[in-house]
């Protein structure tokens, strides 16, 4: 009884439940858990707009096409006008494939390569076209995870044609990745 006390002050004092009266013919607990629909109304400051807005997902800005693209100067190849960029090189031992962002040229944010063992020890050779589509193919799921559908790829001419290249560009655009971004959009500032 005197437990039950305590516990309805307690919660008296937190306002989860309003103030009663408690009868003599029933049970103390009874009276204690329960409780009163909340009548307070709203207030104007909850209804009021922040007049400053602060974005927390930079990538967003990316999504929408308004983030700022550094043109870079014209001669610059490759061009630095991306958001992403996916870079695939072959050596004579191994296929490599990076995801550059814009702020960082210098280190990838993903990348995926035979030198990795588990992706080396599926593969019967670290450098045929199995191996490239296979590289499209684990770096598509990583980009996925990673919230990246939408890259720049721009493959060397002479390179291009080559079907270990062709075969990464269908792994990647299997997996959901598109390779091309949309282009800038402008808005006027008043």
């Amino acid at each position: 009884m005197a437990l039950n006390h305590i516990r309805g002050g307690v919660r008296l004092l937190f306002g989860q439940i309003r103030p009663h009266v408690v009868s003599t013919n029933q049970p103390a607990a009874r009276h204690a858990t329960q409780s009163s629909p909340a009548t307070e109304s709203p207030t104007v400051e909850n209804e009021s707009v922040n007049p400053t807005f602060k974005n927390r997902n930079p990538r967003n800005l990316e999504r929408m096409a308004l983030a700022i693209k550094d043109r870079g100067w014209k001669t610059t190849w490759p061009h630095r006008q991306f958001y992403h960029r996916l870079m695939f090189s072959r050596s004579q031992q191994h296929v490599t494939a990076e995801v550059f962002s814009c702020t960082s040229t210098v280190d990838p944010v993903l990348s995926c390569s035979t030198k990795e063992w588990a992706l080396k020890k599926q593969l019967p050779s670290t450098n045929c076209v199995a191996a490239c589509q296979a590289v499209g193919a684990v770096l598509a799921e990583r980009c996925k995870r990673a919230g990246i559908t939408r890259m720049v790829y721009r493959e060397i001419p002479w390179t291009y044609r080559s079907d270990g290249v062709q075969s990464f560009r269908t792994a990647m655009k299997d997996g959901g990745i598109i390779l091309s971004e949309p282009r800038r959009k402008y808005i006027d500032r008043p």
